[in-house]
């Protein structure tokens, strides 16, 4: 037996539709509506930017991925909401 679906598959993964810094937390929030937040410091290169830096970020790859041009960080949305941090929480 063959099943043909008449709609195409949502996508289950969580995406961002909006991200911002206040301070030393990235905040970001996702399709369905929760909002979600992470210390900059979790991460190398962001921990040393400033909160200037910090603001510059950019919503990419259809929402998956997070990026700073200034200080080349990208970080993905998926590995965020999975806990996948480089640095020990402090």
């Amino acid at each position: 037996m063959t099943t043909t679906l008449a709609e195409p598959l949502i996508s289950l993964e969580p995406a961002a539709i909006h991200v911002w810094a206040e301070g030393r937390m990235v905040y970001i929030e996702l399709h369905d509506g929760r909002i979600v937040g992470f210390p900059a410091d979790r991460f190398s290169r962001l921990a040393n930017a400033t909160d200037e830096q910090l603001k510059q970020v950019t919503v990419e790859v259809n929402g998956f991925a997070l990026r700073w041009e200034e200080l080349d960080e990208d970080i993905t949305v998926p590995g965020i909401l999975a806990g996948r941090f480089e640095l020990p929480q402090k």
